[in-house]
């Protein structure tokens, strides 16, 4: 593919960036969900074999995903660098929306704006807050670190604090959020047109193959938390903003057992 001049034009609603074809979503798509699955359900035993002592799996899943999860970053890499031809901030900035919100009818950028993800941080909560479809219980990590075994486990921990620290960063700010909000998301209205956001969020939903009972709720929220108002304001901060209180709640619960 030839590199396409990326800009924000002065009253323009829209970045211009080089549109990906169904093929090459999927293959992004699957480039970056294949090995979370393969990741978590083949190598994450076998390490966990391999490592012993206590917790193996739980320790092999951390490592494992995230690995999976640096990867996104790197594929996200790989991939600008190709489209531009080189990783100038001054460019990249654009093509992966990283930057001020927008108002399409107005043409305002920042300032108030940054206030929308108030409403979405609320409904993130509401959902995180409704019965969900429960995972198998030796995968569940919030039912390892309120249990007596993973308090345990993280007591005192800091190596294992960094790790999950660094997994939740990749997670919602350089791995997920910058691959579908950042890169994808801009690049599918050519296919998917003013429902864009939508295929998004779906796909984001499907991506979950790590832990396949979370795909319904990760559905829902990477439609309308995520990717509705990365489009609407055409910037990925605003997904990264509302996923990242996820990561904010975890990295205190987690430091708060490790100082115990």
């Amino acid at each position: 593919m030839t590199p396409e001049a990326i800009a924000r034009p002065s009253g323009s609603d829209e970045m211009h960036v080089r549109q990906y074809t169904l093929t090459r979503i999927l293959a992004v798509w699957a480039t970056a969900a294949a090995p979370m699955g393969l990741l978590a359900w083949v190598f994450a035993p076998w390490l966990g074999d391999q490592l012993g002592g206590d917790e193996p799996l739980a320790k092999a899943l951390l490592i494992s995903l995230s690995a999976g999860l640096i990867w996104q970053f790197v594929l996200v890499l790989i991939l600008i660098w190709h489209e531009l031809s080189g990783l100038q901030w001054s460019r990249v900035r654009g093509a992966l929306w990283l930057q001020a919100p927008r108002d399409p009818r107005t043409g305002r950028v920042g300032g108030m704006l940054w206030l929308w993800v108030l409403p979405f941080l609320v409904l993130l909560g509401i959902l995180e807050a409704l019965p969900r479809i429960p995972g198998p219980s030796t995968r569940s990590f919030g039912e390892f670190v309120t249990s007596e075994r993973g308090e345990q486990f993280l007591s005192g921990a800091w190596g294992w604090f960094a790790l999950i620290v660094a997994l939740q960063i990749f997670n919602t700010v350089l791995g997920e959020e910058l691959l579908f909000r950042g890169l994808l998301l801009p690049r599918m209205r050519g296919v998917f047109g003013r429902r864009d956001w939508v295929a998004n969020g779906v796909l984001f939903g499907a991506y979950h193959l790590h832990i396949p009972w979370a795909i319904p709720s990760a559905m829902v929220s990477g439609i309308f938390l995520f990717a509705y108002p990365s489009r609407r304001f055409q910037s990925a901060w605003m997904g990264i903003v509302v996923h990242s209180a996820q990561s904010v709640f975890v990295v205190i619960l987690i430091f708060a057992l490790v100082l115990a």
